[in-house]
């Protein structure tokens, strides 16, 4: 569903913690998204119910709404901790459960959080995950290593970190429904707003 006035930016969590540090960033980056002219949803897989696809005889409800929230999306931001070189099972089972119907033409942004040194794996899974399901995933991607440091329970430390998650909160915004480019590109590239520049 398209919002030409207003794009709808939903960020999947695949983090199932309390204390999130991808949630911290995810929601950082809805916070630009919507002070730069966007409606957002956070997804918190926590709140759904979904085994492994074809665990179980019968597709749980969960699944269709999984399905609704991102065919209902413009932009997608689909946030990860590194598990062993790669984005967790949670978020696994989740994009499972979708089909190409949900995020076809849809504008992905990807965010990975990694404990080491040396982030970047999951976000090269999940880039060929989006094209397999063939959304659009934007250049602009966030990898966050040493995380215990760079983000706190709250907040995010490190400027530069801050800075590139809210840069690829305005893409998703700019970006939303890319698709249909050149009608979209009316929008403009992703700038600050005024609210955000008086923060």
């Amino acid at each position: 569903m398209t919002r030409e006035s207003m794009p709808h930016v939903v960020a999947l969590c695949g983090s199932l913690r309390d204390e999130s540090r991808t949630k911290v960033l995810l929601e950082s980056l809805l916070e630009t998204a919507r002070k730069t002219g966007a409606t957002t949803e956070l997804v918190d897989l926590r709140s759904y119910e979904l085994p492994s696809l074809h665990a179980v005889e019968s597709e749980p409800p969960d699944a269709d709404r999984l399905r609704a929230t991102i065919d209902d999306a413009d932009s997608v931001a689909l946030g990860t901790p590194n598990y062993h070189g790669s984005y967790t099972g949670s978020l696994k089972d989740a994009l499972d459960y979708c089909r190409r119907e949900e995020f076809a033409g849809t504008t992905v942004g990807l965010l990975e959080v990694a404990g080491g040194e040396f982030p970047g794996s999951a976000i090269a899974h999940l880039r060929t995950v989006s094209r397999t399901l063939h959304a659009w995933p934007l250049p602009t991607d966030v990898a966050v290593p040493n995380a215990r440091t760079m983000i706190t329970d709250e907040e995010i430390a490190d400027e530069a970190v801050a800075e590139r998650v809210r840069q690829l909160g305005r893409d998703l915004v700019a970006y939303a429904d890319v698709s249909r480019y050149p009608e979209t590109v009316s929008r403009g590239t992703a700038t600050e707003t005024e609210s955000e520049a008086d923060d």
